[in-house]
C-alpha cells in the first residue's frame, strides 16, 4: 500500500536531487546558458524541452546528477506534468529548482500508485519523494491522492472480493476513521422500503445479499449534502444477459459507489462544515430462478411503478430508491455517481464523464470546478422531449428507452423522476476506468469527476 504522506515532504533544506523545469518556449534560452558539455549531452539525448521529455545530467561533484524535465507551460504546472518523472526516476528525494511544485505534486503521488494485491510487486524501487516549500498544501494534495487511490483499489478488485459486503466494509472503515455513523438495510429487509434495490439484488448468493449503506457525519445544523453511489458489484445483465465481451469489465460497475465513498472521504478529511449523508445502493445483478424479469413491474420507494424493459438497465433502479431516501432529508444538494450507460462513453469517450443537472447554476459551477482542477466533465441535457421514450403502457415509467437513442439522457431523465422537487441535483455518468495508461494514471480503475465534485463542495462550503 502506497503511503502518500511519505512522498510529499516539506522542504527544510534536506539533501535532494535538483529538478530543472523547462518548456519549449524557454528551451533555447536555457540551453544557451549551459556549458558546452551540457549542450552536447542534451543534443545527444535529443532533449528539446517538450512536455514529457527528460534528461539526466551530471552534477558538479562526484556522484552528483540532476534532472531536466520538459513541461507544456513552465509558468502553470498542471497536475500531471511531473508524473512521468515519478514513474521513471530512481528512489530518492527531489526538489524543483527555484519553485514549488504546486498542483503538479498530485501527479507525482498518483504516479506511484500500484495495485499489487494479487501479485508480487513489480516495482522494486523505494519511494520517490518530492520536496515542497508550500507546506500548507501538503495535506490537501495527499488527501486527493488517497481518494483517487481508494477509487482505483475498489474498482480494480475483482467482484468475488468486492461484493456488497465488501462495500459495506469499506464504508465502515471510513466511518471508523472519521467518527461517522453507519446504517445498513440488507436482504429481505429491503423489500418494503427499497423494493427496487431488493429486486435487482435478490438473485445473488446470500453472502452477497443486496443492501443500502448509509453513512452520516457532521453537525445537524450544517448544510445537508447527500452523495449517492451506484454499487452494482457485478453486472451479468440479469436475464437480459450481456455477451461475455461486455461482461468482462463489470467488476467496475460499482465505480459510482467508489467515487461516492472517496468523495465522502475527502469531505471528512477536509472537515468541511456540512451534514454529510452518503448512500450506497449495493447489489449484484445476478441470474437465478428468483431474478427479476423483463416485463415485471416493480414498486419503488417513491411510489412510482416501473416496468422492466431490460434487466440490464438495473443501475438506475437501485439509484432510484437511494435518491428517494436522500431527498426525504431535504438536503441542499444531491450528487450521484454511476457507471450508468455505454451511451455516455460513445458520446464522450472514456476520459470525460457526462454531467447532468436540474439546476443551471450548479451545472456551471461543476464544469468550472472541473476545469480548475483539471478533472473535466461535459454537460449533457436533461432533454424533456425524450421523456416519452420511457413511457409504459402498464406502469408509470419504463426503465429502458425504446430504440436505443439518447441512452445517457433517458437514463438521467429516469433518475430525475426520483429526485425531490426543488432539490439541486447533479448526476455523473462516469466510466471509472482507464483503458490505456497515461503518466500518473495507470490502466485500470480511475477517478473521473471526483476532484471536480470536491472542488465544488470546497468552493461552496469552505473549511472550518
Amino acid at each position: 500500500m502506497t503511503v502518500y504522506a511519505d512522498l510529499l515532504k516539506a522542504d527544510a533544506g534536506q539533501p535532494a536531487r535538483p529538478v530543472h523545469i523547462v518548456d519549449s518556449a524557454g528551451f533555447d534560452a536555457w540551453l544557451s546558458g549551459q556549458p558546452e558539455a551540457v549542450r552536447t549531452m542534451v543534443a545527444a539525448a535529443r532533449f528539446s524541452g517538450k512536455a514529457g521529455e527528460q534528461v539526466i545530467l551530471p552534477g558538479a561533484g562526484a556522484g552528483e546528477w540532476l534532472v531536466v524535465a520538459g513541461v507544456r507551460d513552465r509558468g502553470a504546472l498542471g497536475p500531471w506534468c511531473l508524473a512521468r518523472l515519478a514513474e521513471t526516476l530512481v528512489e530518492g528525494s527531489y526538489r524543483l529548482v527555484d519553485r514549488s511544485p504546486g498542483e503538479a505534486a498530485l501527479g507525482w503521488l498518483t504516479a506511484q500508485y500500484r495495485f499489487d494485491r494479487y501479485r508480487k510487486a513489480d516495482d522494486k524501487r523505494g519511494p520517490r519523494v518530492l520536496l515542497t516549500a508550500d507546506a500548507a498544501r501538503i495535506d490537501r494534495v495527499v488527501q486527493a491522492a488517497e481518494a483517487i487511490a481508494l477509487v482505483r483499489d475498489l474498482v480494480n478488485t475483482p467482484a468475488a472480493d468486492m461484493g456488497p459486503p465488501h462495500l459495506e466494509d469499506a464504508a465502515r472503515t471510513l466511518a471508523g476513521r472519521f467518527g461517522a455513523r453507519i446504517d445498513v438495510t440488507k436482504g429481505d429487509d429491503l423489500a418494503s422500503g427499497f423494493p427496487m434495490i431488493h429486486a435487482v439484488g435478490k438473485a445473488a448468493d446470500r453472502a452477497f445479499a443486496p443492501r443500502l449503506i448509509e453513512l452520516h457525519w457532521g453537525l445537524e445544523d450544517h448544510p445537508r449534502v447527500a452523495l449517492v453511489g451506484k454499487g452494482i458489484c457485478f453486472d451479468s445483465g440479469g436475464l437480459d444477459i450481456k455477451p461475455s465481451s461486455a461482461m468482462r469489465l463489470m467488476k467496475k460497475d460499482m465505480g459510482g459507489a467508489a467515487h461516492a465513498l472517496a468523495l465522502a472521504q475527502m469531505v471528512m478529511a477536509a472537515n468541511l462544515p456540512v451534514r454529510l449523508h452518503l448512500l450506497i445502493a449495493a447489489a449484484e445483478n445476478a441470474i437465478g430462478g428468483n431474478a427479476f424479469r423483463p416485463g415485471d413491474i416493480l414498486a419503488s420507494r417513491k411510489g412510482i411503478s416501473v416496468e422492466i424493459g431490460n434487466t440490464d438497465a438495473e443501475g438506475r433502479l437501485v439509484l432510484g430508491d437511494a435518491l428517494t431516501l436522500a431527498g426525504e432529508a431535504a438536503p441542499q444538494l444531491i450528487l450521484d455517481f454511476a457507471t450508468l450507460t455505454g451511451a455516455a462513453r460513445v458520446a464522450l469517450g472514456p476520459d470525460l464523464p457526462a454531467l447532468f443537472a436540474n439546476d443551471d447554476a450548479l451545472a456551471d459551477e461543476l464544469v468550472a470546478a472541473g476545469a480548475a482542477a483539471d478533472d473535466p466533465t461535459w454537460r449533457l441535457p436533461l432533454w424533456d422531449g425524450y421523456a416519452d421514450m420511457l413511457k409504459s403502457d402498464v406502469a408509470d415509467i419504463n426503465n429502458a428507452g425504446e430504440g436505443g437513442f439518447a441512452g445517457a439522457i433517458t437514463a438521467a431523465l429516469f433518475l430525475r423522476r426520483f429526485v425531490r422537487d426543488g432539490t439541486p441535483w447533479a448526476h455523473f455518468d462516469t466510466f471509472a476506468w482507464r483503458p490505456s495508461a497515461k503518466p500518473g494514471r495507470p490502466k485500470g480503475g480511475e477517478a473521473l469527476g471526483l476532484r471536480a465534485a470536491f472542488t465544488l463542495l470546497r468552493n461552496r462550503y469552505g473549511a472550518n
